[in-house]
Order: C-alpha cells, then structure tokens, then sequence
C-alpha cells in the first residue's frame, strides 16, 4: 500500500490502476498555436471594426514569429506559456465575447468605468500584443547576445579579421600566379592562344 494510501486509511476514491492512467496533455504544437491565433483573425475580419481587426493582426503576427522559438524559452517558462495562452486562451476568449455582443451596443453602450466592449476589448488587445512583443524582443536579445559571444570566441580563437594573414587581392580578382601561397595546382591555369 502506497504512503498516500496509508495517510487516507486505505481511501482515495480511485484505485492504482486509475491513478497510474491519469495523463497530462501535450502541449500544442506550433502549428496549433499558429492555426489558433489565425482562426480569431478570421473571426474578426469583416465582423469587427478596422481598430479591433489591425489589433488581432499585430498579434498574431508577433505569435506566427514567435511560435516556432518557443523551445529557446525552455521548458515550463513563464513567457512561453504566455505566448501559448495568448494565442489558444486569452486572444480567443476576448474576441469571442465581443463578437457575441450585438455591433450596435458592443461599440456605442457604456458599459465599465466610461468606455463601451469596443474601447475594453482594445485595451485588452494592446496588452496583449505589449506583452508578447516584450517576449519577442527578449529571446531576439538572447538570440543577440549568443551572437556576440561567438563572434567573440572566435576572435579569440582565429583572431580578428585584421589579424589573418590572407593574400591580399582586389575583390572579384585572382591571385597572380607565383603568388605567395599560391602553388601550380592552387589556381586555374593561364589561358594560352591557340
């Protein structure tokens, strides 16, 4: 019997077998979270104004880049899981509220503290798209900085590109032959007159 069996007097409501069955589900794929996000921008065409329309095309824009970079954030991150829920939960979830409302009232009626759905949903779009552009800049800055370190490495390796001694030619322009570093089978042969 099991410590958490034992603790519960024997009693848990499921037995072994069904508490081993439990599964978690997988994370969606790259191409779900894409397909998610281009499916609320369907929605939102011809059936919202132009402000709400430009809005969710800002993020889903910034959600088809940042989809396939995900595994960068790694495992079990916060801003990756931000990226996820944008696109599956939070972006749909929104939109969709709005869309239920009659066009009439969604965009003229107040309806919290001065503004109407409209001016709400608009807010809530410009969060979101803030939120996953500051995610995106953030793995491009990473992505930078691995950059600079290489590039950095390999000065220390090879030396910088002013300190390798290469022959020096005009650009486009073979060596002569003779050349220093040049031998017989290092460059094309002379073109001879017939």
């Amino acid at each position: 019997m099991s410590w958490w069996r034992r603790l519960l007097g024997g009693r848990t409501g499921r037995t072994e077998e069904e508490a081993r069955s439990v599964s978690i589900p997988a994370p969606p794929t790259t191409e779900q979270i894409v397909t998610s996000v281009d499916a609320v921008l369907a929605r939102t065409s011809g059936k919202a104004p132009a402000a709400v329309t430009a809005r969710v095309q800002r993020v889903a824009e910034t959600v088809h880049e940042m989809a396939p970079r995900l595994d960068r954030l790694g495992a079990g991150s916060q801003q990756a899981h931000t990226v996820v829920a944008t696109a599956t939960s939070y972006l749909p979830e929104a939109v969709d509220a709005y869309l239920r409302l009659p066009r009439d009232f969604a965009d003229r009626r107040v309806v919290d503290r001065g503004k109407t759905s409209l001016m709400i949903l608009c807010d809530q779009l410009d969060l979101l798209g803030a939120t996953i552009d500051k995610i995106s800049d953030a793995v491009s800055r990473a992505d930078a900085v691995a950059l600079v370190a290489h590039g950095r490495f390999l000065e220390e390796k090879f030396g910088t590109p002013s300190t390798l001694n290469l022959p020096s030619t005009a650009p486009g322009s073979l060596p002569a032959p003779g050349a220093p570093g040049q031998g017989p089978a290092s460059g094309p042969a002379p073109l001879e007159a017939p």
